[in-house]
């Protein structure tokens, strides 16, 4: 049987070294941050990506200029892929934005 207890209330009189001011953060205040954080950690995968595909498709056209055709279409659906991970990243971007105001 689990023991039962109160809830937890804030003390009242507390002091701090600053004095008898309490700092506490405003709310929201790092949302702003949290949108550049989240835009921009999501661009940095597909960014990598997207290069990483269009250097391999290049080296394989120079190889083999022949099969440029049937390298190409890969590619292109690659890059398309990877983006789309980028735009997963804009929306909760634009989504956290939302709360800001």
């Amino acid at each position: 049987m689990r023991k039962q207890t109160t809830p937890h209330t804030p003390r009242q009189n507390r002091s701090t070294p600053a004095g008898d001011k309490e700092e506490t953060v405003p709310e929201g205040v790092f949302i702003p941050l949290a949108v550049g954080l989240a835009i921009g950690l999501a661009a940095i995968g597909p960014g990598i990506g997207v290069g990483l595909v269009g250097r391999g498709a290049m080296e394989a056209m120079g190889r083999n200029p022949e099969a440029s055709g049937t390298v190409f279409l890969p590619m292109i659906i690659g890059m398309a892929f990877a983006e789309a991970i980028a735009i997963y990243g804009l929306v909760i971007a634009f989504l956290l934005f939302a709360h800001v105001r």
